[in-house]
């Protein structure tokens, strides 16, 4: 925008009108006072400004303009149609006009004096910005460097505080940088340690790993100039990238050998544990089998007079005893004992077979109970008992040691009942994803679950642990017969099946022993 500065309206109309002619944006001020106001508020390409005027010239107003940072560099033409004398053309130079025309102005070139200046405006203004631009890009690339030479300063104060040797390498493999530990392995910054003479060297080493652009982890032995042996170092070299790529490599060589030493020994230890325990193992297999043996012999030993106990105390008590009803009592106590030696002592032998091995196979646990069921059929049927079997499943199991943990559960079922209460058994099977008791059932779970519950006289449940505890009972004798050992055997069997046996019950309201087994054995 022209700003147009004459206190005759008839001169601003012609020149506001040559200049609309050329598209020229233009402005107009009849005083140097408006002309000044206008000035603070808008910014001009250029100023046309005339000499004779009342109140303020325009020497006056250019030197005031001058004083304005905001507009002391739009260009100025004075024009003056008295004011024609050379000193007064001096005079509007240093006033600080660019140019002075005197009336009559011709029209051709006061619009060549304002292309001109107004081009040329413009190419300061651009001028300026251009500068303005290159000196703030200046002042950030001066931050950057300094911000640089910062990371890389504190780059290299961590490098030497390190205790490990630490090296920085160029994108194509020239060593960078080292700390003070380098120098202790190397003769200079321009060549790597030594490496065991069988050994690949450093540069090998780095070739390929350059050659690929992947980190390096290495052990590598180098020799130490100071004590002239070789030590064992784990290298490390890993790239730094940015954008475009890798920009540099950052490696370190960390002295393992006290570790390496401590590791060869640690193994030569455990090497001679393991033999110990293979040994120890063989021991106690030769142990266990001639257990075994001892059991088998001494539970035949024993029931061999325990029968004749038997035998003889009952044809004592049958044909001699009917009389004296004391001694017949007496009898009777020693023939039950004798009975209950005999169970005792096969449920010893029971248990201590489970320690032989087994092989396992895939068994129809449905077949398993109906010969439990069969087996149990007069004890069924006397105590009116009522016995549900639900689909069961076929698992990987061993079928005699399984067999026994059913029979021992059904077997306690149909034996702690309540008072005047037929007893009703279900049993029931379904697969679970986790190995838990409650745990939710999966049609494609890893896991069978099986339920045997019971309306007996259940247990307290504080006493769970208790129960698949050998020789541990929670009845006398006197009221429930038995040795204490059948549910311990099922805890063992199922141990050994890689499974869980437990047992949820209220006093008075029944049982429910649950029992987890892998569908598979590992």
């Amino acid at each position: 925008m022209i700003l147009v500065v004459d206190d005759k309206q008839e001169n601003i109309l012609s020149i506001r009108k040559t200049l609309e002619q050329y598209n020229f944006d233009v402005d107009t001020a009849t005083s140097g006072e408006e002309a000044l106001k206008k000035i603070l508020k808008h910014s001009y390409t250029l100023i046309i400004l005339d000499v004779q005027m009342p109140s303020m010239d325009g020497f006056e107003v250019a030197e005031a303009i001058s004083g304005y940072s905001k507009a002391s560099d739009i260009p100025i033409i004075f024009l003056s149609a008295v004011n024609k004398d050379k000193r007064f053309i001096v005079k509007g130079y240093d006033s600080g006009g660019m140019d002075y025309l005197t009336k009559p102005i011709d029209p051709d070139v006061l619009l060549m004096k304002v292309k001109t200046f107004s081009r040329l405006y413009e190419q300061s203004k651009q001028l300026q910005q251009m500068h303005h631009s290159l000196s703030e890009e200046v002042e950030v690339r001066k931050q950057a460097e300094a911000a640089l030479s910062e990371k890389v300063n504190e780059l290299r104060t961590t490098l030497e505080a390190l205790p490990q040797i630490a090296f920085t390498l160029t994108v194509d493999g020239r060593i960078e940088y080292a700390n003070r530990y380098w120098f202790k392995y190397a003769d200079d910054i321009h060549s790597f340690p030594e490496t065991l003479p069988m050994d690949k060297s450093m540069d090998a080493y780095l070739h390929e790993t350059l050659r690929t652009g992947q980190p390096l982890e290495k052990e590598v032995y180098l020799k130490d100039n100071v004590e002239n042996n070789y030590r064992c170092h784990l290298l490390r070299v890993i790239p730094v990238k940015d954008n475009n790529g890798i920009v540099k490599w950052i490696g370190t060589f960390t002295d393992i050998a006290y570790q390496k030493q401590a590791n060869e020994i640690l193994e030569q230890k455990v090497k001679e544990r393991t033999e110990e325990l293979v040994e120890i193992n063989k021991s106690l297999e030769a142990s266990n089998h001639d257990l075994q043996q001892f059991a088998s012999v001494a539970s035949h030993d024993l029931k061999e007079p325990l029968r004749k106990i038997q035998l003889f105390g009952a044809i004592i008590r049958d044909k001699f005893l009917k009389a004296d009803p004391q001694a017949l009592s007496y009898m009777e106590r020693i023939v039950s004992s004798s009975e209950r030696m005999a169970r005792l002592i096969n449920d010893l032998l029971n248990y201590s077979r489970l320690s032989v091995g087994g092989s396992f196979a895939l068994t129809d646990l449905n077949e398993v109970v109906h010969e439990i069921l069969s087996d149990l059929e007069l004890t069924i049927s006397e105590k009116e008992a009522q016995i549900y079997v639900g689909p069961l499943l076929s698992v990987d199991v061993i079928p005699g040691q399984i067999r026994q943990v059913f029979q021992n559960i059904i077997s306690n079922a149909l034996k702690f009942i309540r008072r005047n209460v037929p007893p009703e058994i279900s049993i029931t099977a379904e697969r679970i994803a986790e190995k838990f008791a409650e745990s939710e059932a999966h049609p494609d779970g890893e896991y069978c679950r099986i339920i045997v519950r019971d309306n007996g006289i259940g247990f307290n449940e504080k006493y769970l642990y208790k129960i698949f505890t050998i020789f541990q009972r929670l009845h006398a004798a006197e009221l429930y017969e038995g040795t204490g050992i059948g549910l311990a055997i099922a805890k063992k069997v199922i141990d050994k099946h890689q499974g869980i046996i437990t047992a949820r019950s209220v006093e008075g309201e029944g049982a429910s022993f649950i029992i987890i087994l892998p569908m598979v054995q590992q």
